[in-house]
């Protein structure tokens, strides 16, 4: 069941009431998509950042618009960073019995037994491609850790697909992978040895080239 939310209009796309919108405690926004032409309007930011805290990115949101409800998910926003305040939002109009191409986040459960025994864990992948239609895409992914021993891998494959939508990732991607306590370093560590290495050699030739 979609989330309701109130949207007013916004008949002046002008700075002064934007800034007034923003006083009172709503945003600007843009409402498009479906081949329905982008409507300007204005929303509370505290009740849109709740039901994106509260029900996920991939939401569907009922706007309630003058006196008709249209089903939309926020396809992008701006934040203003010094003030780390939501300023703008797009929506974008779905629809509910068209498949769509979302990204969902996958949340690793559980205390993996390889990092109880001194391993490393690394996640790779922290959000899957799926396909499915707007009621269907699943607020995130669970993925079970808890039996992975230090050396083990759970891979795209080894998701089980649920039954209303479609994993569109390469089944060869590593979502998690347990290494053991000497390989947990990161690509920066091993650049920066590679350097150390480096060096003693071209000094060498250096001093070898002044020799002759």
């Amino acid at each position: 069941m979609a989330v309701k939310l109130k949207a007013d209009k916004r008949p002046d796309l002008k700075k002064s009431y934007t800034k007034k919108i923003r006083q009172a405690g709503d945003i600007p926004a843009i409402v498009y998509g479906s081949k329905k032409e982008a409507r300007a309007i204005s929303i509370n930011s505290l009740e849109l950042l709740k039901t994106v805290r509260d029900e996920g990115k991939n939401a569907i949101i009922s706007l309630e618009l003058d006196g008709e409800s249209v089903d939309v998910m926020l396809h992008d926003y701006q934040i203003e960073p010094l003030k780390d305040e939501l300023v703008h939002a797009d929506f974008y109009i779905v629809n509910m019995s068209q498949e769509m191409d979302v990204e969902v986040v996958i949340h690793l459960d559980g205390e993996a037994q390889g990092v109880k025994d001194g391993g490393v864990m690394q996640q790779p992948l922290h959000d899957l491609a799926v396909r499915a239609k707007p009621r269907d895409i699943p607020e995130e992914i669970k993925v079970d850790v808890s039996k992975l021993e230090i050396g083990d891998s759970i891979t795209v494959a080894d998701l089980k697909e649920g039954k209303n939508y479609e994993i569109l990732e390469d089944e060869e991607t590593t979502i998690v992978t347990i290494l053991t306590p000497d390989k947990g370093t990161t690509e920066e560590d091993d650049e920066e040895a590679d350097e150390e290495q480096a060096e003693p050699e071209l000094v060498g030739e250096e001093k070898s080239e002044e020799e002759k």
